[in-house]
């Protein structure tokens, strides 16, 4: 049986993620008909300005459920094979043995092997564990770099593989979802903002949502703050910077409201069909960004609550934003939250993070939407 939205819980619940050290963060939670939103903190820490529950916000992978929709589409219009390799449609990108092996599905559920670009495009970052030989100077200096996706890839295929195709676990890795995003170009004659916003975005009749073409957020936005693990201390606002070295695999804006109703009818099979969300679902072991094995499905995540079924959504991450959003699998649940500092926690001597009261204080809050 649901359990009522308790707006004071909730807005305490919202508060206590401020106090452990949030600057800012808002959120919507939805059962059935009922709908809470709420907003705790600053937007700006130098002015004070507070965050408001629809602000437009900087969701970074949850544009990859997007991404991965807009190719499930062309899926059921026979343009593309799921289980077809990458090779035949993109032979100048991956060729060889390689592009026969790795098929459409295995980029959607990050098994194929190919690992990430990041490191290469930012030399001072490093993957974990190698987090304690990193640093955020690359941040400043590729805040308004032009990066060409090709390119990236490029950097991607050439780097060690992470595993064989098809192999589990997978490693999480955006150099799938940019080759997804070639391949949407290549079958679709359009580029992939133009392809993703018509039939997915227009079609979902998302209003303040966008893949934008700058490096500004346009309308109401908190700025985002990046502390990079300690080491960009205090916090710097990084929410003007140029998206290309994501693209639109995880470059997406949007609001709290407006990712609700996505995975309310992505779930409810209004953006795909019954059968495409069905494979959307098959999960296989991925090894994520932060070093935990989840298990994930194409562009779709699931995470399971105690008597209440699986909720289906994404988190995302951009430098200094964050966002999750999840819809338990009836749509009748509904959570999406947004915060402005990321990386908040130090480092332990052997380079791993260490816990946060933030953490506690997130968990917290997602127990309390998702399951009341």
């Amino acid at each position: 049986m649901d359990t009522p939205l308790d707006a004071a819980a909730l807005d305490a619940a919202l508060e206590a993620v401020h106090r452990a050290g949030m600057p800012g963060l808002f959120a919507e939670v939805r059962d059935s008909d009922q709908v809470w939103r709420g907003a705790a903190g600053v937007a700006d820490v130098a002015t004070d300005r507070p965050v408001t529950a629809d602000m437009r916000h900087r969701v970074g992978s949850i544009t990859k459920t997007f991404t991965a929709a807009a190719v499930l589409q062309e899926v059921e219009s026979g343009r593309i094979g799921l289980d077809t390799p990458i090779g035949r449609y993109l032979p100048e990108l991956l060729a060889g043995e390689r592009g026969e092996a790795i098929t459409v599905r295995m980029l959607l559920n990050h098994t194929s092997g190919l690992a990430e670009y990041l490191p290469c495009a930012y030399p001072s970052l490093k993957a974990f564990p190698a987090l304690a030989d990193t640093g955020p100077e690359s941040l400043d200096e590729h805040r308004f770099t032009r990066f060409d996706p090709v390119e990236l890839i490029g950097m991607g295929a050439a780097a060690p593989a992470v595993g064989t195709p098809g192999g589990t676990p997978g490693v999480y890795s955006n150099t799938n979802y940019l080759l997804l995003v070639r391949l949407l170009e290549r079958v679709t004659g359009t580029a992939a903002e133009r392809c993703i916003t018509r039939n997915v975005i227009e079609r979902a009749g998302l209003r303040n949502t966008e893949l934008p073409a700058g490096p500004h957020v346009d309308g109401p936005h908190s700025r985002l703050y990046e502390a990079w693990f300690g080491m960009i201390d205090p916090p710097r606002d990084y929410s003007v910077y140029d998206m290309s070295w994501v693209g639109p695999s995880a470059s997406l804006v949007s609001t709290a409201a407006d990712l609700n109703r996505f995975f309310g009818m992505l779930l409810a099979g209004e953006i795909v069909s019954p059968s495409s969300l069905a494979q959307m679902k098959r999960t296989v072991p991925v090894v994520s960004q932060e070093g935990r094995t989840i298990d994930y499905g194409l562009g779709l995540h699931p995470m399971e609550g105690p008597g209440q079924g699986a909720f289906w959504g994404h988190g995302g991450s951009v430098w200094g934003g964050g966002a999750l959003a999840m819809t338990r699998a009836d749509g009748k649940r509904q959570m999406s939250v947004a915060v402005n500092l990321q990386r908040w926690n130090r480092l332990d001597s052997s380079g791993r993070p260490q816990p946060h009261p933030i953490d506690d204080a997130l968990a917290a809050l997602y127990r309390l939407a998702m399951h009341g």
